[in-house]
């Protein structure tokens, strides 16, 4: 019998991936492809949705391409993406009436703050664990609706379909036939009552939306349909498998038991803790958000998102031209003879948990005539760890519980001097996957799990690898006083609130 893989979609924030796994969980090939994102206005950040969905088609047949694997040995497909992102389309045409709105983007922050005006952010934090922001999908879709003539009329008419990225190319890939999301990434729409595991009337009612354009939502392991056979080079292939990319994370990195926790170093940071079977709302300001649904059983967590991780390495090098590639930066801040006492807050759109301050903007304290480029380089590396301190401190407090490991994976978790510095601030011991691509990874478990090319989680347990060990070595008493340093550059950062 010729021999089955399964395909992952990975679809970024700055890039989409096709990877191919076979049954030992080692990936077999590997294509990605960078696509614009789009800043009309300050603070906005737009994504045109059909560049991405040729982005997905290019991978696609890049990964068949480069790895002699056939379109028929695909046994199924997994999807993965950024969240929150809101695309809303045409139902006959399949066109998108205006431009995908990014997780990142605060274009939105007026409706926002008039439903909390309103009084609207207990009764919407209970029912969806979230905290009323332009973050998430419900203001955006609102924006939409209100800003493209028609829209709203054409909605209530059901022409309209809203999604996110996943019902997006689910909607696509089945030539129109499913229009469907899952568990997480419904729970990270500020529309959906993670409770009783359903939209939730009311919300719609506030914000005018209506139901009828809105996917079905799905568990995250079973088929959803099958590829358009003009899609997928002749072969009708089972989309078997959905979750946001920090759910996905979470199953990559094998965190099925409560009290678990991982850190995913993307464009942003997000570290997601297993809560079990039953949602525990923040008192501090986390998240609570659906983890996974397999087998009839549902896993929630507590997350708290960091807005602004990998982008700020992409920032030394795009932005500030400090560095011509990524990797660079580690050794730059190897080089630093700076004592720590250079802050970078890189607020470029505000900050995240715990703080959820959207009006704060980047600042650097600290700096004098000696300040070098590489100084500089390497405290805004330390800004991804610190940020993280925050929530882990802030995880901590909500759980009740002491957190052994820290898992980690992404991109910048490949920073060795980063990882060590993360262990170091934290206290904590921090273990990286052995393949960071643990992402794409959890969207092929759930595949693999919907069609038995793997029976159980136990089995994922065992196709999973871990790498390097970073053990904490800094001082108690320099730890506490680089992170005090840290705390005043953000309370100083969230004082400053330029005018406009």
């Amino acid at each position: 019998m010729t021999e089955q893989y399964i395909l992952a979609i990975d679809e970024g924030t700055t890039s989409t991936r096709a990877i191919i796994f076979d049954h030992a969980g080692h990936k077999v090939a590997d294509s990605q492809r960078e696509f614009p994102q789009y800043f009309p206005k300050p603070g906005w950040v737009e994504h045109n949705a059909n560049e991405i969905w040729n982005a997905v088609l290019s991978t696609i047949a890049n990964a068949f391409i480069d790895s002699g694997i056939k379109p028929k040995q695909i046994a199924g497909i997994g999807i993965t993406n950024q969240r929150e992102t809101t695309i809303i389309w045409d139902k006959q045409t399949g066109l998108p009436i205006y431009n995908a709105i990014v997780w990142q983007s605060r274009q939105t922050v007026d409706i926002a703050e008039a439903l909390e005006a309103q009084g609207y952010g207990d009764m919407i934090h209970q029912k969806t664990g979230l905290l009323i922001d332009a973050y998430f999908s419900a203001t955006k879709i609102r924006w939409i609706l209100d800003h493209v003539p028609g829209a709203q009329e054409r909605a209530e008419r059901g022409e309209l379909l809203f999604g996110t990225i996943d019902s997006w190319l689910v909607w696509k890939l089945t030539g129109g036939e499913a229009h469907v999301t899952d568990y997480s990434n419904a729970s990270r729409t500020m529309l959906f009552n993670i409770h009783d595991l359903k939209w939730d009337p009311e919300i719609l009612n506030i914000l005018n939306i209506p139901e009828k354009m809105l996917p079905e939502v799905r568990s995250n392991s079973e088929i959803y349909g099958l590829t358009q056979d003009y899609h997928f080079y002749g072969s009708r292939v089972p989309i078997a498998g959905m979750a946001g990319d920090q759910q996905a994370a979470l199953i990559g990195q094998t965190a099925f038991e409560p009290g678990m926790v991982k850190n995913t170093y993307g464009t942003g940071a997000f570290i997601v803790m297993n809560t079990g079977e039953k949602p525990q709302i923040s008192d501090h300001k986390l998240l609570t958000t659906i983890g996974y649904g397999i087998n009839g059983k549902v896993n929630y967590a507590l997350e708290g998102s960091i807005f602004v991780a990998g982008s700020a390495i992409q920032w030394l090098r795009d932005g500030m031209q400090l560095v011509e590639t990524a990797p660079e930066s580690e050794k730059l801040a190897l080089s630093s003879k700076n004592n720590n006492e250079v802050y970078v807050v890189p607020a470029f759109t505000g900050l995240g948990a715990p703080y959820w301050d959207s009006a704060a903007r980047g600042s650097v304290f600290g700096i004098t005539r000696g300040t070098t480029r590489a100084d500089f380089i390497k405290a805004t590396l330390q800004s991804l760890a610190y940020q993280s301190r925050d929530v882990v401190d802030t995880m901590k407090l909500d759980a009740g519980i002491e957190i052994p490991t820290l898992k980690v994976d992404g991109g910048a978790a490949r920073n060795d001097y980063l990882m060590q510095f993360q262990a170091d601030i934290l206290n904590t011991p921090i273990q990286r996957a052995a393949d960071l691509e643990t992402t794409a990874l959890g969207a092929a478990f759930l595949a693999g799990l919907a069609i038995h090319y793997w029976e159980n989680l136990d089995e994922l347990k065992e196709v999973y690898t871990t790498g390097k060990l970073f053990q904490p070595q800094m001082a108690a008493d320099e730890r506490q006083k680089l992170y005090r340093g840290w705390q005043m550059a953000v309370k100083a950062t969230q004082v400053f609130k330029p005018e406009g």
